[in-house]
């Protein structure tokens, strides 16, 4: 097996970045409550449901190589188990529709948040 692909380091990366995709899907959703309030056009793109639909694979799909090979590296759940509460709260979320009249930013939030705490306690694992 490739030492690249193997061990601690690997999965550490992986969660850096799914951390880094965490905070970059809280800004997105911040900033686009604020767009969405400023000026309906930017936000109105930005609030495309592909935009979420494809976000939500990826951070799926990070969970899932990251999470998934903590766990089986350093035997905890806790981690993948705070991640996968984070995304469902994501997918949820996006049940709730768009707009200044729904909840949906929110609930986002909290789940990108418990998301990222759940990288975070897989990073922790490892030390």
């Amino acid at each position: 097996m490739n030492a690249a692909l193997s061990g601690p380091r690997w999965s550490d990366a992986l969660d850096r970045y799914a951390i880094g995709l965490s905070g970059l899907c809280l800004v997105h959703c911040l900033t686009t409550s604020v767009l969405v309030a400023l000026a309906s056009t930017v936000g109105g793109l930005l609030l495309h449901p592909l935009f979420h639909e494809v976000g939500l694979v990826v951070a799926i799909l990070f969970g899932a190589l990251a999470l998934g090979r903590g766990a089986w590296e350093h035997g905890m759940l806790m981690p993948p188990a705070m991640g996968s509460l984070g995304l469902g709260i994501m997918a949820g979320a996006m049940t709730l529709g768009h707009g200044p009249n729904h909840d949906e930013a929110m609930w986002t939030i909290i789940g990108v948040a418990l998301l990222a705490f759940g990288h975070r306690l897989n990073r922790v694992a490892f030390d």
